[in-house]
């Protein structure tokens, strides 16, 4: 998978997330000072920090031109996403990006809190958390919301086609589709959930997701389906009454492959992809060449042969597009569509080449049985970046990311990973040491922290991605993975799996051999406590039911509760003056539960034994205490920090023609003008609205 690490391992960041394989940041201040600058807007718990990609300055013209065509392309499939997780969200987002177009004589403070709301529906991609899958509703009523929509009608909003959604051009159009949309806006009880994992009362996992992989259908509708587009494709019940595949796919100029779902994005995508193409190098216009004819075909054959190609360019400028991972699918099969592009960070990235030139050692140290162990060898290709840009279901949480995902790839080309060193700066940034201070056991886990956390989460990072997720080996009947056998659980056992080698890892001397590492004993113990306290501190961003739905926070609950469960002194929970923390009593004694796990949950990847993982992840990743819970988050309330972090991307202009386009870089440090932009590229009238620019009210202002 395309295998991401967020940042939530490190109690330095324990207000952060982390998706894939992900991970995390820089120095952070301290709690005496001012916030810092990347920290830009928040809106109640969500902050909004400015990613900076000052390596673009020391690219070639040419270079920079493929940095903004890609990026291009990235905003072009960023709509889709919406439409992945709710058939009624590009609907939504077409209305509040029209509304915000054009506020002229609305309430000012009817405004006000649809721009916050706006906010964060963009930041989510939808009006479910992130974090949670939760629906999470507006503050504005529905009046004057209808109020808001009406007069930016008369403002001249809504008289333009958006992408695919025709013109609501009569003020009786525009009030039929607000009455269509209001139990999708308003009610909360009207798709609860955009992905349920283990939704309540034993219900039907599909049918309580609210994503549109295989609207009207149960799991058990899909328990013999035999997809032959897995990850690019709707299940739906045809007319006929077979289960049929909506292919997501551009088609061909001849004709010979019709287009299908998706197919105005993924046109658009490869109108800026051949542009992308015209000044890449030959090595990479190849790869970029090959991502075109697969968004036309949608073949799966063509997206193995992109990702064959793209796996061994190691290009400064590089980028993903794609139909790519797969969390979102409560079912655990189709990819969200997602992009980045980034500038390779080289001074960082020569450091982090020595651990992926020695990842046969690490490989062959696991303790695992040696069946599972690789033989044959190739060293991942590991690079810090930049961002330029971020869309569709990628996030600034992100701060690793191991791709691709397919295991007939890494067997034999390896895999990329990359280690986001802009997000990891603007999320310390944002953050200081507050939580450390408040639920650091003692003052020696918090002396620690403060000294060696940022070192620790690089190196966790690090180890993650790059000999975590590349590492081990399938038993030969499953050649072609094991996600299909292990199904919903399959993304929770292999972040954990690559969060596990890091543990593992930490205490090897390699790594100071290697000079990755400078206080051995106390960056490892840094680690460990972060992995201890991780499943406390996370629960802040569970604010409603008693279960876990997102993989990364199962993983890392799973860990820490296994651990402490099997090896009685290892990690301890208690409490004192009435409020609740988690210390590691033993560091080696939790090393040896780290093995024991990481041997299991290696044996069950190897054999895709689907008991196997459902037993671990049903018993020590997926319950809480909610009177727990509601301790953390009244703490975290008193810490004032946010609990969510979205990102505001760098903004790339270009002026002339495709070859030899001049592009400017800057951070606007503005999500409402980003998102705009973003939308104009399929709506002429929002563009025209931009050139006015529409006067909001600032954050100062809220």
């Amino acid at each position: 998978m395309n295998l991401r690490f967020l940042v939530i391992i490190c109690i330095c960041c324990c207000g952060l997330t982390v998706v894939g394989q992900k991970s995390a940041p820089t120095k952070k201040t301290s709690s005496s000072t001012a916030p810092q600058q990347s920290l830009v807007d928040r809106i109640g718990d969500t902050g909004f920090i400015q990613i900076k990609a000052e390596s673009f300055h020391s690219l070639s013209a040419s270079q920079q031109a493929l940095g903004y065509w890609l990026s291009q392309a990235a905003i072009a499939i960023d709509p889709i996403i919406y439409d992945q997780l709710s058939a009624h969200a590009l609907r939504e987002k077409r209305l509040l990006e029209e509304i915000l177009a054009r506020p002229e004589g609305i309430d000012p403070q009817a405004m006000k809190k649809i721009i916050n709301y706006a906010k964060l529906f963009w930041a989510n991609r939808g009006n479910h958390n992130e974090n949670t899958a939760q629906k999470f509703l507006p503050e504005f009523s529905f009046d004057e919301f209808k109020q808001a929509a009406l007069t930016a009608q008369k403002n001249g909003a809504f008289k333009t086609a958006y992408a695919d959604l025709e013109p609501l051009a009569s003020e009786d159009a525009l009030s039929k589709e607000l009455d269509d949309l209001k139990a999708a806006i308003f009610d909360p009880s009207f798709e609860p959930m955009n992905t349920a994992k283990s939704p309540a009362g034993g219900k039907d996992i599909i049918q309580a997701s609210s994503n549109t992989f295989y609207p009207g259908l149960s799991l058990n509708d899909l328990k013999d389906l035999k997809e032959s587009h897995p990850l690019n494709s709707r299940v739906v019940r045809g007319s006929d009454g077979q289960l049929q595949e909506q292919v997501y796919r551009a088609g061909t100029a001849d004709g010979s492959v019709p287009a299908g779902l998706y197919a105005t994005y993924l046109k658009r995508a490869n109108e800026f992809l051949e542009n992308a193409k015209a000044v890449a190098d030959p090595a990479q216009a190849q790869v970029i060449g090959d991502l075109i004819r697969y968004y036309q075909t949608g073949d799966p054959a063509d997206w193995l042969k992109f990702g064959s190609d793209w796996v061994q360019n190691n290009a400064t400028v590089d980028f993903a597009n794609g139909f790519i991972e797969v969390y979102r699918d409560a079912r655990g099969a189709k990819g969200s569509s997602q992009a980045f592009v980034c500038v390779t960070d080289k001074k960082v990235t020569d450091a982090m080449t020595k651990l992926a030139q020695n990842a046969e050692y690490f490989e062959q140290k696991a303790p695992w049985d040696d069946k599972y162990k690789k033989t044959a060898f190739k060293p991942p290709v590991v690079k810090a970046v930049e961002t330029l840009i971020e869309t569709g279901d990628f996030q600034v949480n992100t701060v690793g990311d191991n791709l691709p995902n397919e295991n007939e790839i890494h067997e034999k080309y390896g895999t990329k990973n990359f280690l986001f060193t802009g997000s990891s700066r603007a999320l310390n940034d944002a953050a200081g040491y507050t939580s450390l201070e408040e639920f650091g056991a003692d003052a020696e886990v918090i002396a620690r922290g403060k000294k060696y956390g940022d070192e620790g989460e690089d190196l966790f990072t690090a180890m993650h991605e790059v000999i975590g997720h590349g590492s081990g080996k399938l038993s030969d009947r499953l050649k072609s993975g094991s996600e299909a056998y292990l199904k919903e659980y399959f993304s929770t056992l292999e972040e954990g799996r690559a969060d596990l080698m890091a543990l593992w890892n930490a205490f090897d001397p390699k790594l100071k051999e290697l000079g990755l590492i400078s206080d051995q004993t106390e960056v490892a113990k840094a680690m460990y406590d972060g992995a201890a306290i991780a499943p406390l501190t996370q629960l802040r961003r569970i604010p409603k039911g008693d279960t876990i739905e997102e993989d990364h926070q199962r993983d890392r609950q799973l860990i820490a509760h296994y651990i402490q469960d099997k090896v009685p002194g290892s990690i301890e929970q208690f409490d004192r003056n009435g409020k609740t923390y988690v210390r590691v009593k033993d560091y080696e004694l939790m090393r040896k539960g780290v093995g024991m796990l990481l041997a299991e949950i290696m044996r069950i990847k190897a054999e895709g034994d689907y008991e196997g993982i459902k037993a671990l992840v049903d018993k020590y990743g997926t319950r809480f205490d909610p009177s727990l819970r509601d301790q953390v988050v009244a703490r975290f309330k008193k810490l004032n920090l946010p609990t969510y972090y979205a990102g505001v991307n760098p903004m790339l202009t270009a002026a002339g023609n495709t070859a030899t386009v001049k592009v400017e870089l800057s951070y606007p440090r503005d999500a409402v003008k980003q998102y705009l932009s973003y939308g104009a590229m399929y709506d002429d009238g929002l563009k025209s609205a931009m050139k006015s620019e529409p006067k909001w009210p600032t954050p100062k202002q809220r």
